[in-house]
């Protein structure tokens, strides 16, 4: 029901419907910049497994498969939690040439991210190793001698195997999440001058490296804006070069220009630090995420060298402990949100970067204002997105629950807190960073040295705070930000800092079996969906005892996903796994005010029934509302009751309201079956604010099956048409009328005409799909032309009564940077068969029951520690 409001009730505006902006190696591309950038996905041969000599250039891969990454090593059914995915080794082997309009420039190869550890061959030759799953690494073609023009090979071996001498560290069979394997995010080759902006990660200096942009004096009549900007000659000979910034809004019309001069020697590294002062700027916040552009340009005379933009939003946040939280000047109140790992069905951690944007903004839809990334760096579009949107993000360091004593060990844990701070500094979302392992028992000498990295890699004002639980070793007494739970601002030995709920909503009966009244499947129907939103609505509604020091927390877990230690998924998810809403989703969208007019994310007033009027339905009906206060009428307004909204001070803002003893079954079959008038069997709810009805949300009963309906859940957003984007679409079983029918037990067949592809198919139930709700989703691919994309379901028995089948058209739009690619998909459909030599048992770890019980047994131990707060 969801895209009813969005078709209905809330009118996007056309900021979500351009393509979304995609930052490469922090820079959104600024055409005559002088640099470069392509699209580096398309064209990777592929092998699941290690094969010897595999790096070699006349090695034959002509058996491989060709793919485009973002990419998993491994298709897996929705529900393939308990270490079902492969572990282990898979290669990446691509040709290339690269284009002759570089010739002059100093090429690399970006990567976002490959899962686990990598080896990285050019032309043959290991150039370099690369350790962790979650941040960036580079390859300097030119260095190793690759020239324009010069046909080159590229070959990375990816292991996704448990290694306990990086971080996470934890060995898949105790972990709360997947090591889902591959390039799982995007790859850019990137074309810079000689002389030019160096990379924030690759020039290793602390504070220090490509664009920084830093804040000071925020109030509404002014702002200081600081832009450091890093350059390096890499030329054999002097140079003499200007460094143009221009802060300009969000349409590019300048507002402040700044320039200056600086002579490199060769080899040279020099900053240029440079001010200007925004007059009555547009703060960002959560409900007006305003971001103005910084233009970055390196320039020769009038010839431009290097440059890209860096988008910034100007606020002010302050943590003052028994005060709480304050933005841009005023106390704000609470933070809610939630935690997001980066699992989807299907394709574990491989999402485009139009799912990343559109994971940001079904947060925002719901209403959330605040994400913990758990457990590790999100990808940098998810990040760009959550600027958009107006999520306040806690960027985590990799790790969970694991600690290993070797010194190395948590040199690398630093390591990557530097990296990920100088990958997302710029961004206005970033709130808090959590320098230290979720839920682990570590030395003092390790908070306190994480602590102040915080520090050193941000030496401003403004300088986003670091975060961990009270309990670890030297929190309390030095980080800003502590994490515990509603009511410790209430106890004599409360801490002085603000107070924050990493995770809320589990009640789970013991950390072994996992039973709870907060995680439902959709495919569990209608009534454990609403014990699971009652139950996540009375959590959400602790978020709000405060004496003000307690700021507010995160939801575990938006999103259903995939964990190693459990054979269920976690279904939790106010989504599930494709990000179909639950009743859960409407619970937290009626926390919005229904004031509010976000410009990108639902907003407004809302109204919402959660029960389905069929023969099992309760007596009692749940609604969901923003308003003031709901009317509920049933059979053409026979029946009416009014209930108002409850707006309790220390509660959550808009509570549910249960109108008692509406539904009843034989009452409804009087009028359906004694006289014949279906028609009128409906439930109408109206959302009253100052006496007018604002919004209205009407349901009847599902009659029979008699058709399928699809929807393409594009949030805003069209396909792009470069081969790895990919959407949601959603086949519905209705009767005549349109009304979903929850019951309905089908399986759905897709098939797709034009320029798409069906990712999955019967060996991981992805087509057929079986109906689950009312509702089967299929994953659509793009290819890298341009068109209309025509999607067909059909049931799996067809027959004289069987729903009749149901067409959908799409259109991808071009993409707007240029691939460099020479291999090309064979075929459109996306299965999952293993390679040769390959079994499918192959890649899991397998232990006896005697070490399962062990290993589950210190999980329990381990959850039941940081857990919990009651």
């Amino acid at each position: 029901m969801k895209k009813l409001f969005i078709l209905l009730v809330c009118l996007l505006p056309m900021l979500a419907q351009a393509q979304t902006e995609t930052s490469v190696a922090g820079f959104i591309p600024l055409s005559g910049s002088g640099r470069s950038v392509y699209n580096f996905n398309p064209g990777w041969r592929f092998h699941r497994g290690d094969v010897k000599g595999a790096e070699a250039v006349d090695f034959d891969d002509t058996a491989w498969q060709v793919v485009s990454t973002p990419h998993t090593v491994e298709l897996m059914p929705a529900e393939a939690s308990g270490c079902r995915n492969y572990q282990g080794m898979a290669w990446y082997r691509k040709r290339f040439v690269i284009p002759r309009e570089m010739k002059g420039k100093e090429v690399s190869l970006h990567f976002e991210a490959a899962m686990g550890k990598q080896d990285i061959y050019v032309n043959g030759k290991k150039v370099q190793s690369h350790l962790g799953g979650y941040l960036p690494f580079t390859v300097q073609l030119t260095q190793l001698g690759v020239q324009p023009g010069d046909s080159c090979l590229i070959a990375v071996m990816t292991d996704n195997s448990d290694d306990k001498s990086f971080p996470p560290g934890k060995r898949q069979y105790t972990l709360d999440f997947s090591y889902h394997g591959g390039i799982y995010r995007d790859v850019w080759m990137i074309g810079k001058s000689s002389v030019a902006i160096t990379d924030a990660i690759e020039a290793d200096r602390v504070a220090g490296g490509g664009v920084f942009v830093h804040f000071d004096k925020i109030t509404e009549e002014s702002a200081e804006v600081f832009v450091d900007t890093e350059v390096r000659n890499s030329d054999n000979r002097p140079r003499t070069v200007t460094v143009e910034t221009i802060l300009a809004d969000a349409k590019d019309t300048p507002v402040k220009r700044a320039s200056q001069k600086v002579a490199l020697n060769p080899g040279e590294v020099k900053t240029v630090k440079q001010q200007m002062t925004v007059r009555h700027p547009k703060l960002w916040s959560p409900d007006s995420p305003y971001l103005y552009r910084i233009q970055s340009r390196v320039k020769s005379g009038r010839e431009a060298l290097d440059g890209g933009v860096t988008r910034i939003g100007i606020r002010k946040a302050e943590f003052k402990g028994k005060d709480g939280f304050w933005l841009n000047g005023k106390p704000y109140g609470q933070l809610v949100g939630a935690n997001r790992h980066q699992d989807f069905a299907y394709v574990g951690n491989a999402l485009p970067n139009s799912q990343q944007w559109r994971d940001a903004k079904r947060l925002r839809d719901a209403g959330c204002t605040i994400i913990r990334v758990a457990h590790y760096p999100q990808d940098p579009a998810f990040m760009d997105a959550c600027d958009e949107m107006g999520l306040f993000v806690i960027v985590a360091t990799p790790g969970w629950q694991y600690w290993n004593k070797d010194p190395e060990f948590a040199k690398l844990v630093h390591r990557n807190t530097r990296e990920l701070i100088r990958r997302d500094r710029n961004h206005p979302s970033v709130l808090m960073w959590e320098p230290i392992l979720n839920e682990t028992r570590y030395p003092l000498d390790f908070a306190l040295e994480a602590l102040q990295i915080t520090k050193d890699e941000f030496p401003y004002p403004g300088r986003p705070v670091a975060a961990a639980d009270v309990h670890s070793a030297g929190v309390a007494e030095n980080y800003d930000v502590v994490y515990g739970w509603p009511g410790d601002d209430e106890k004599p030995d409360k801490p002085e800092q603000c107070i924050f709920t990493r995770e809320f909503g589990e009640n789970v009966d013991d950390w072994y079996a996992h039973n709870n009244n907060n995680r439902a499947s959709r495919s569990w129907g209608e009534r454990p969906l609403l014990v699971q939103a009652l139950s996540l609505s009375q959590s959400y509604d602790e978020m709000y005892r405060t004496t003000g020091q307690f700021i507010g927390g995160a939801q575990w877990h938006p999103f259903d996903h995939q964990r190693g230690y459990h054979p269920d998924p976690y279904f939790g998810g106010i989504y599930d796994a494709f990000r179909q809403p639950k009743y859960a989703y409407y619970a937290f969208r009626s926390q919005s005010p229904a004031a509010l007019e976000h410009p990108v994310a639902e907003s407004g007033p809302m109204v919402f029934i959660a029960h389905e009027m069929s023969p099992f339905s309760d007596a009692d009906v749940t609604v969901f509302s923003n308003c003031d206060s709901v009317r509920l009428s049933v059979y053409d307004g026979t029946k009416v009751w009014t209930l108002p909204v409850v707006h309790a001070p220390g509660h959550m803002p808009n509570a549910p309201m249960v109108f008692k003893n509406v539904w009843d079954f034989w009452e409804a079959r009087e009028y359906s079956y004694k006289q014949k008038n279906w028609q009128k069997v409906n439930m109408v709810a109206e959302g009253i604010i100052n006496g007018k009805v604002v919004c209205t949300y009407k349901r009847m009963p599902s009659r029979r099956s008699t058709k399928l309906r699809l929807y393409a859940d594009t949030e805003g957003k069209q396909l792009v048409a470069d081969g790895s984007d990919f959407m949601v679409v959603v086949a519905e079983v209705t009767d005549d009328s349109g009304n979903v029918r929850r019951l309905a037990k089908e399986s759905v067949v897709f098939t797709v005409e034009g320029e798409g592809e069906i990712i999955g198919d019967a060996s991981i139930n992805a087509n057929p799909r079986t109906v689950e709700f009312g509702s089967a989703p299929v994953l659509v691919r793009s290819t890298r032309n341009a068109g209309k994309i025509k999607v067909k379901a059909h049931v799996q028995f067809e027959g004289t009564h069987a729903p009749t089948s149901a067409e959908i058209e799409l259109e991808s739009i071009p993409a707007e940077l240029p691939f460099c690619y020479l291999e090309q998909e064979a075929g459109k459909a996306v299965g999952v068969k293993s390679p040769k030599g390959i079994g499918a048992s192959e890649g899991k770890v397998k232990l006896t029951e005697e070490e399962k019980q062990k290993i589950l047994i210190e999980v329990e131990r381990q959850q039941t520690e940081f857990g919990t707060g009651k």
